[in-house]
């Protein structure tokens, strides 16, 4: 097994690929204690849960794939700039319901922050793009009733 950091994190890319989709695998690469925050959404991933991510994507986007841009290696900490592509054929689950598959073509630009101490991840900070996410699956923001909430409670 490597302690490179760019070979763990680039082990990490490949266990989550559609083609590949190896979710053990993705989280054997994990310190014990490791942690998955999906920064965006607010969400920490930790143990048995440090997939949940993967497979979510995975279901939305089975062809799901990322293409790597630049990896930044500092000592023990890799940035990468990616894209995360995919067709969207699986439902996306939300907290208002599902939102149908429509065969949409996705491509969100990431930043990605990895961690590694000695050849395990112990932090992954990723930053998906989710407006244009939500822009690419069709879902638009809702601002009118965003500011009639406003108006009504701030009077």
């Amino acid at each position: 097994m490597t302690t490179d950091p760019e070979a763990v994190v680039r082990a990490a890319y490949h266990a989550a690929e559609g083609s590949t989709m190896d979710v053990p695998g993705f989280i054997e690469l994990f310190a014990g204690d490791g942690v998955f925050n999906n920064v965006v959404a607010g969400e920490t991933n930790r143990g048995e849960h440090l997939g949940d991510l993967v497979v979510f994507m995975g279901n939305q986007a089975p062809d799901i794939h990322r293409e790597l841009h630049r990896f930044h290696v500092m000592g023990n900490i890799v940035a990468v700039e990616l894209s995360i592509q995919g067709t969207f054929t699986g439902p996306f689950e939300t907290p208002a319901g599902i939102i149908q598959p429509t065969g949409a073509k996705l491509d969100i630009p990431t930043a990605d922050f990895w961690h590694i101490e000695d050849g395990k991840i112990k932090e992954f900070n990723c930053y998906v793009g989710l407006s244009v996410m939500l822009d690419q699956l069709g879902v638009q923001p809702d601002f009118a009733s965003a500011v009639t909430t406003s108006t009504t409670t701030t009077n």
